[in-house]
């Protein structure tokens, strides 16, 4: 029999008009009665993995035809959730507690989609139940693990530490193993939820107890189930790559080793990406960006390669980097360390006094750079004017310099054409040396922080109009413009603060920018910019150019980081490639297409466990900060307001805290939308984004990452 899944769903897609039996597909594809079985799991493959669906009379059809869609569960601690739906273009579909079977946060599910009625009708809002679950994300369960009440019995349960896994996790006797009640553990899942029955699961894992030095890293770490360890094979491929640069490597290359070149990166950076060199010419710069060469010693389809596309991303947390590659080549060969030849890809741009890139050349090269420059130094020269470190650095003074002036001509030209840049403190982790949180501090941006990022989105933007000017498969970063509903709600709350926008079906990136700016160093800062960036959609990887919304880029990339993001890595590839004269054959073009649509999609979901596990492991330490605080006043922002109350930022702290509703006893409030407010009936008091308050620390909750505030009468 000569039928792929992909002829079923075609026809399905295409000419099935209604849910058919399996003996009419056996008529319509000609399928002999010898063949009836391979059928039969072609078709409960395309079952499993929801492109289609086997009705109760054992019809098979569309799910769209059905009022279906799959998509991933995003669960909400309170019990409801959201499908979040696979169709590009589809809007979220909320799924009430009672609906969501027996699902969990991050499983893929197939949903039933009400009819709209009523408001929901007009807003377009969407409610369903999910009717099947078809791939489940969690094979293990993080938290702590107790044993049950009943003195008789040595079974017990694990909670998970993960408030939106609701249920715990049944352990019976027999795979206690060596827990002990109050240890943090891993437990594999052995049964999924069912009709009301728990799920069942093994102790895997002791992680350790509450209060253990970098316990929050290690629960984190299992619970997003990062891989940390590299396999034997991998770090065996990793010890026989060469150490340093040799004649051989070089050949073919640009020698750029006499070209005055220098890394800026953070004083606890340890793997350097990249590096710049400038000049001045005729009518601008010259600008040198140069990547570590990562494609080089990273073969496709090697043991290496294997592992840094499983772990799509290096994570950073507070206390620990969770490198892509091996130390070998992250902190050795690939790093480009000073005074040593390493080997680069180099994009040259000569950029007029406008900012415009009027030539630009894409090459495999050798450099050595001279120096390691850290952020806070550069800062030093050119912002401080310090003379100490000025004579320190004289020799690349004019460099510096030339590169204040270039990065300065490159924001001018990106504001002009409306990319989106939002000022909002990033806080940065203090740690002792036992690994305890002391203090957290606002993490500093300065000039060199500007010039590092205005070279880099050049080269990437660079990059990505060169290949995608030559029409071959290529893996772009994208970011959507926000949908009308939201840029509606944008302009509606804005103008309350007396910031006009046009109607949303007109709206640009250019539009919110000038928003953004016409509040710089206001008071009203705060509450644009955080109200803007929930306005936005999520940047992603995808094999389609969307254009970058944020940017105000027609097409962009990510090429500026192999060492610590798999994308990159690929986008080098692509460009070696094309270096040899790569992809003139169409079935070399077509097998790379298909590959970047599945890589696009795995990197932007390796890409948001990093985030989430990086924003997971901080706010266990702020709760853990703030444990014996218990009773301290505090100034405050209001960062978020719901229904249920108001989220609060302390100034300084950076620590975020709720002040629920139901402590605002001096009236009654409600929650206003469109205006990101609460109001008190009586009193018209009125509570919202970016209003300072003074609060008192109420309680704090480990277990739930939760730190609860209460305001301060007036």
């Amino acid at each position: 029999m000569n039928l792929s899944k992909k002829d079923i769903l075609k026809f399905f897609q295409t000419r099935s008009g209604r849910p058919l039996l399996v003996r009419e597909l056996m008529r319509l594809f000609k399928v002999t009665t010898a063949d009836r079985k391979v059928l039969k799991h072609l078709l409960g493959e395309l079952v499993t993995e929801g492109a289609i669906v086997r009705t109760r009379g054992n019809r098979f059809g569309t799910p769209e035809k059905m009022d279906l869609e799959t998509g991933t569960f995003q669960a909400h601690s309170a019990g409801f959730g959201f499908l979040l739906p696979e169709k590009k273009g589809k809007t979220d579909v909320y799924i009430p507690a009672a609906a969501r079977l027996d699902a969990m946060d991050g499983d893929k599910v197939m949903v039933r989609v009400n009819p709209p009625a009523g408001r929901k009708k007009a807003t377009g809002k969407r409610e369903g139940s999910i009717i099947r679950i078809l791939e489940r994300s969690h094979t293990r369960v993080v938290g702590v693990f107790e044993l049950s009440a009943l003195k008789t019995e040595r079974h017990g349960f694990v909670t998970p530490s993960d408030q939106r896994l609701m249920q715990d996790l049944f352990i019976a006797a027999e795979h206690v193993g060596a827990a002990k009640p109050g240890d943090i553990v891993s437990a594999e899942i052995l049964t999924y939820p069912l009709r009301g029955r728990p799920a069942e699961g093994r102790i895997a894992k002791v992680i350790g107890r509450p209060g253990d030095p970098g316990i929050e890293a290690d629960l984190i770490i299992e619970e997003h189930e990062l891989p940390v360890a590299f396999s034997p094979a991998c770090r065996e491929e990793a010890s026989a790559v060469p150490r340093e640069v040799t004649p051989a490597l070089r050949k073919g290359r640009r020698d750029l080793r006499d070209l005055p070149t220098v890394t800026i990166d953070g004083e606890k950076a340890r793997d350097f990406d990249d590096a710049v060199s400038i000049e001045k010419i005729r009518g601008g710069w010259k600008l040198w960006v140069h990547i570590a060469d990562v494609a080089q010693y990273v073969t496709e389809g090697s043991f290496l390669d294997q592992e840094a596309y499983l772990r799509g991303t290096s994570v950073y947390l507070p206390d620990r980097a969770i490198p892509m590659l091996p130390e070998e080549l992250s902190n050795g060969i690939c790093s480009l360390n000073p005074k040593v030849e390493r080997l680069t890809l180099t994009a040259e741009m000569d950029i007029d006094p406008s900012g415009a890139v009027k030539r630009y050349d894409l090459y495999e090269s050798v450099i050595k750079s001279n120096e390691r420059m850290t952020y806070t130094d550069v800062r030093r020269i050119l912002t401080d004017r310090d003379r100490d470190v000025r004579g320190r650095y004289e020799h690349l003074l004019p460099q510096f310099e030339l590169m204040a002036e270039l990065m300065e001509a490159l924001r001018v030209k990106r504001t002009k054409r409306g990319s989106i840049d939002f000022d909002l403190p990033e806080p940065e982790i203090i740690l002792n040396l036992q690994g305890q949180m002391t203090d957290i501090v606002r993490s500093e941006r300065n000039i060199a922080h500007q010039i590092i990022e205005e070279f880099m989105l050049a080269a990437n933007e660079t990059v990505a109009g060169h290949v995608e000017g030559l029409e071959i498969p290529f893996i772009y970063r994208v970011h959507e413009e926000p949908s009308e509903e939201k840029l509606a709600d944008l302009a509606e709350f804005l103008a309350t603060i007396g910031i006009t926008l046009p109607p949303a079906d007109k709206m640009k990136s250019t539009h919110i920018q000038r928003a953004v700016q016409s509040v710089k160093g206001s008071p009203e800062e705060a509450i644009v910019n955080t109200v803007v960036l929930r306005t936005m959609k999520q940047a992603r990887y995808a094999d389609e150019n969307a254009g970058h919304f944020g940017l105000a880029a027609e097409t962009y990339t990510h090429f500026t980081s192999p060492i610590r993001r798999y994308p990159d890595l690929i986008v080098h590839r692509i460009l070696k490639a094309l270096f040899r004269n790569g992809y003139r054959d169409e079935a070399e073009t077509d097998k790379l297409a298909e590959y970047l649509s599945g890589a696009a999609e795995h990197c932007s979901r390796r890409e948001r466990v990093a985030m989430e596990a990086e924003r997971d492991v901080v706010a266990m330490l702020k709760v853990r900060f703030m444990e014996d605080k218990l009773g301290e006043v505090y100034e405050g922002v209001i960062t978020g307001v719901t229904a249920f109350g108001l989220f609060i930022q302390l100034k300084n702290l950076y620590v975020e805290g709720l002040v629920h509703v139901s402590t605002l006893t001096d009236d009654y409030y409600h929650y206003i939308e469109n205006r990101h407010c609460l109001r008190g009936e009586r009193k018209k008091r009125v509570f919202r984004i970016g209003d300072s308050v003074t609060i008192r620390v109420d309680r704090v909750d480990r277990d739930r990452k939760r730190i609860d505030f209460s305001l301060m009468s007036e």
